[in-house]
């Protein structure tokens, strides 16, 4: 062998120190040190209770929610004196006050909105004219049967702020006042309302009235239904120069001698308020109402008004009215509105 016969006890001595040391780990492993200790039980730990003191927070659930709108509009033209190609020194002024409080708690809820508007026109050469008059309020208190359905009853009220007036013309061609159309609670309307709301979603509902009755009063003194002679007595002359028999006939449904009538009815009122873009919404309210004594002829009443925001505070306003009442006139009416104003909007 090349290993040398020195070297010989040497690899013997690291051999057996190698084999004692694996010997010993495996010894280990086996059969570890199980034993257990036993020592004199301790005193027990002493545990103080600590009370931390929680604040009281005073927190309580809004079952209120509230929505203001306040708009100012106004629209003006002007022309010079040499002007040849036609136009008419105008201007006209609006605004608008609404509000809606809604309270909703388990499967009650609570709706109340109030509208109102008012504005005026002036034309050169002409008085000045109201040209969008109406006081509205409406209130809701309905009863969640089912997720889209509710049983709700409802109390509405509707006038107006101003006189409005008939016009003519004088021997000189200007403008005079020649009568009195309507005015503040002449008419005015109380109608309360029994039945069924259908609401899919927070922007849409629909009422079916079944129950229904309506109030129209006249208390302007000037407007009440009068027979020939109780108008000559008030006024001093006929309504009907023609025709001295001839009384004022029936005025807003309402019959000569009275000023109150009652009318029982079916109601169908649908509620539109949904933004179509970030920018454009679309508020409109249709409201059908047919007497149970002449279901043929019922009255319809459609508000819209499409509102597109141009910043924060400034927004286009385009709105109208159409209207069938056969009390008022036996034609449709209607009246249409392009306004740009300032409009706030709380909460923002």
């Amino acid at each position: 062998m090349n290993i040398k016969l020195y070297l010989l006890p040497v690899f013997i001595f690291i051999f057996g120190i190698v084999s004692v040391q694996g010997q010993d780990l495996r010894e280990l492993r086996v059969k570890p040190d199980s034993t257990i200790s036993e020592q004199n039980e301790g005193e027990a730990l002493s545990i103080k209770n600590i009370n931390v003191p929680i604040p009281k927070l005073d927190l309580q659930v809004n079952y209120w929610k509230h929505w203001t709108k306040v708009g100012i509009n106004f629209n003006q033209a002007a022309f010079s004196e040499n002007w040849k190609l036609g136009g008419l020194n105008s201007y006209a002024i609006g605004g608008i006050i609404w509000h809606k409080s809604e309270f909703n708690r388990n499967n009650f809820n609570f709706t109340t909105e109030l509208d109102l508007k008012y504005g005026k026109v002036k034309n050169e050469g002409q008085l000045a004219k109201p040209n969008n008059d109406r006081i509205f309020w409406d209130n809701k208190l309905a009863y969640k049967l089912t997720k889209s359905w509710a049983v709700y009853l409802s109390l509405t009220y509707e006038t107006q702020f101003d006189n409005a007036y008939n016009y003519g013309k004088d021997t000189e061609g200007n403008e005079i006042i020649t009568g009195l159309k309507s005015s503040f609670m002449a008419p005015g309307y109380f109608t309360e309302s029994f039945g069924l709301e259908y609401k899919p979603d927070e922007t849409f509902s629909l009422r079916f009235g079944t129950g229904t009755a309506r109030q129209t009063l006249i208390l302007d003194n000037r407007l009440k239904p009068r027979n020939a002679a109780d108008y000559f007595a008030e006024f001093g002359e006929f309504p009907d120069e023609k025709d001295y028999t001839k009384g004022t006939g029936p005025i807003f449904g309402i019959e000569e001698g009275k000023t109150f009538k009652n009318e029982l009815a079916f109601q169908l009122t649908a509620n539109l308020d949904r933004n179509l873009s970030k920018n454009l919404n679309l508020k409109s309210r249709y409201n059908l109402f047919a007497d149970y004594e002449d279901l043929s002829d019922p009255k319809h009443r459609l508000d819209a008004t499409l509102t597109a925001k141009v910043t924060s505070l400034i927004n286009v306003q385009l709105g109208g009215v159409i209207l069938y009442d056969s009390a008022l006139d036996g034609a449709v009416q209607w009246n249409q509105m392009l306004s740009m104003g300032l409009l706030l909007n709380l909460p923002k």
